[in-house]
């Protein structure tokens, strides 16, 4: 019997097959010590850097410059006042701008000024001796009044010796003044110069008289002056128009008769010139950076439209910056309840440079919006798509050649919706306003009074369509693009510019760039409304405004690109334009994506449902030929008009909107074109029937 024993100490010792081993890791070592050179480099580099050294380098600079340059202007004053340098300084300037007469004017001015300079010369020759003359009289005189009034005082007092107290009275008096001036003069000596110094520095202060780096932020940020009446004629005055300077010269006035009213107009001021006899308002058109640099502005921040009024100006000034900050949200996105009235409402587009509202009426208008790239050109277009959609009963036709998604919202709101740049989409584009265009034919011959809802055909990058190098197959070899007659968009566009407005079936467009080939004269002038972004050139801004409202101040090619983004010169008689100007400016709203997503939301609820066709469809359920071969029966030919009257019988959806167009495309493609027979149009049986059998032979051969 085995024992077993029971240890009562707990073993210690691990096993000797579970050791684990330690790996002992040697600390970092000690980080380089960075040398004291290093760190005093950094010290330094900090301090010069910081914003309050910089500071304080400028104030040092500004003020001492201030000192230093007030006393160059002072001295140049001094030197201005003693020497003719002025007038030959003006005659200079004067010869430079071609004006003989204010040369001669101010030559003879400085000979007036010599003349009078050399008459005080010579009489200096005779000063001193009349100086002597004038203080001997003068002492004399003094002295004499002085005993006299001395003499009076003795009679009245008795006393001799009062005869000569007004005299010791006058030399005590003497005697304290230069008392008082020997314990002021040693003062004077010391503070005089720091006075001096602080009058030059006032100077310069006054005048800016330092770099712009050393200038305070304030002046810096080359903020504008008020406008006042002597500003604005001195503009005038110095903008290099020789006539005009010399009516502003010989004005009683100074020319302050030439200004109408100053008034407040929203971000700035307005204000008309009626310009003086010999002085056309094209000469002061033509000068606008001057004039504005002269006002203290930048040129774009001065605008210069023609008033009705005969030879006159109006200038509208900006507050100095005002024109770069962004102006409010749209009403379309605050305001949920809006609604829209296609006939008898405005699109809430943006501001004037007033500061009010600028709204649209797109009633029976086609519209072009043109503009350098990435200026606001969709987006402006898009905003007045997203408040005509509040108005349930317009339809939209689609065709956006960029492609980028920028009307993916309008998918279930129009009727169709064509995204891409291709030349596929552009012939799908293309076959969309060929669509337009039988429907508006449809509407035409309506029974008269028949009230049609609206469709607009909005066609965005629209210049891409002009310039697809895409021909028809088949027997219609015709190009997609082009400006010419053959032009299959060019003419459906045409169309539509032509007639659409009397059924309310309107044609928008966008396009960047213009030229005469991506956007042809005849389409650009058959916009009702034109608006354009910022352009390169003037060439194009006539294009895009038309000659008239560039003549009359339009300048969409001074707009500032990417600074000026989304601001529209906009031409048409929808818009609220001053009286007498022929354009005004407009900065648009800027929405979204995510907002014109929740406005389309709010458009899709107002209708019972839109299915959108992202592409035409090429493939029709029915034959149109054989149908044509069914209703022509056995009759040798039939008219034109019946055979149409006949397929609306047969399949109303299909051909109820038929015109002889459409049979005539049909036919022609088949070879079995229509012909005239005594006078009418008619369609062959004959003609029908061979064009099936050989098509049927066609379809044979090609599946074997």
């Amino acid at each position: 019997m085995s024992e077993n024993v029971v240890h009562l100490h707990k073993n210690t010792d691990p096993p000797a097959d579970n050791v684990t081993t330690l790996t002992v890791v040697p600390d970092a070592p000690p980080a380089r010590p960075v040398p004291l050179w290093v760190r005093s480099g950094r010290a330094v580099q900090t301090v010069v850097t910081h914003e309050t050294t910089r500071a304080t380098v400028r104030a040092a600079a500004r003020h001492g410059l201030y000192t230093f340059n007030g006393g160059r202007i002072v001295a140049r004053r001094a030197w201005d006042g003693r020497t003719g340098s002025r007038y030959e300084r003006m005659i200079r300037a004067a010869e430079a701008a071609g004006n003989l007469e204010a040369a001669e004017e101010w030559e003879e001015r400085l000979q007036r000024f010599r003349a009078a300079r050399h008459h005080r010369r010579m009489d200096l020759l005779h000063s001193p001796v009349d100086a002597a003359k004038g203080v001997a009289v003068g002492a004399g005189m003094s002295i004499g009044a002085l005993v006299a009034l001395g003499v009076v005082m003795a009679i009245s007092t008795g006393k001799v010796g009062d005869v000569i107290t007004p005299l010791s009275a006058t030399v005590d008096f003497i005697a304290l003044l230069i008392r008082i001036v020997q314990v002021v003069w040693g003062p004077a000596l010391s503070i005089g110069p720091f006075l001096a110094l602080l009058a030059l520095w006032s100077v310069g202060r006054k005048q800016h008289a330092a770099p712009n780096w050393a200038l305070p932020a304030n002046v810096r940020s080359g903020e504008g002056e008020p406008i006042t009446p002597s500003i604005v004629v001195k503009a005038l005055r110095d903008l290099g128009v020789p006539a005009l300077a010399r009516a502003i010269k010989e004005m009683g006035d100074a020319g302050a008769s030439m200004l109408g009213p100053i008034t407040i107009a929203g971000c700035g001021v307005e204000v008309d010139v009626n310009l003086p006899s010999g002085v056309a308002t094209n000469e002061v058109q033509a000068k606008r950076r001057k004039l504005a640099e002269n006002l203290t502005r930048h040129e774009h921040e001065v605008f210069i439209t023609i008033p009705q009024a005969a030879r006159t100006v109006r200038l509208w000034v900006a507050d100095s910056g005002a024109l770069d900050e962004p102006i409010g949200p749209s009403p379309l996105v605050t305001d949920d309840t809006m609604t829209a009235d296609y006939t008898k409402g405005k699109a809430p587009w943006g501001q004037d440079l007033r500061g009010d509202a600028a709204a649209l009426s797109l009633y029976q208008r086609h519209l072009l919006i043109t503009g350098l790239s990435n200026q606001g050109k969709t987006v402006a277009l898009r905003s007045l798509a997203l408040w005509l959609s509040l108005d349930k009963s317009v339809q939209f036709l689609m065709g956006d050649l960029k492609g980028a998604g920028d009307w993916n919202m309008f998918d279930g709101l129009a009727t169709t919706l064509i995204q891409g740049p291709t030349d596929e989409h552009v012939i799908q584009v293309t076959e969309m306003v060929e669509g337009a265009v039988d429907e508006m034919n449809r509407r035409l011959q309506a029974p008269p009074g028949t009230v049609f809802s609206p469709l607009i055909v909005l066609v965005d990058e629209a210049q891409v369509a002009f310039m697809c190098p895409a021909k028809g197959t088949g027997k219609d070899k015709r190009p997609y693009g082009g400006a010419k007659a053959d032009s299959r968009y060019f003419m459906a566009v045409r169309k539509i510019h032509n007639q659409g407005r009397a059924v309310n079936v309107l044609m928008w467009q966008g396009t960047q760039d213009p030229t005469n080939e991506n956007l042809p004269k005849l389409v650009r002038e058959g916009a009702h409304t034109r608006a354009s972004l910022a352009l390169g050139t003037e060439s194009q801004a006539r294009m895009a405004l038309g000659d008239k409202a560039v003549d009359g101040g339009a300048a969409p090619n001074l707009l500032r690109p990417g600074l000026d983004r989304g601001t529209l010169v906009v031409a048409s008689d929808g818009i609220t334009i001053p009286a007498g100007q022929s354009s005004i400016t407009v900065r648009t709203h800027y929405i979204d994506d995510d907002a014109a997503t929740a406005i389309t939301d709010r458009a899709k609820a107002l209708r019972d449902g839109v299915t959108t066709l992202h592409a035409i469809d090429h493939s029709p359920e029915h034959d149109p030929l054989a149908d044509i071969a069914a209703v022509i029966g056995d009759a040798p030919r039939v008219r034109t008009k019946d055979v149409l009257a006949r397929l609306a019988g047969r399949n109303s959806d299909a051909y109820g909107d038929w015109s002889f167009l459409d049979l005539k495309r049909v036919l022609d493609d088949a070879d079995a074109s229509p012909y005239k027979s005594d006078g009418v149009m008619c369609v062959a049986r004959d003609r029908v029937a061979r064009a099936l059998a050989n098509r049927d032979d066609a379809g044979s051969a090609s599946a074997e």
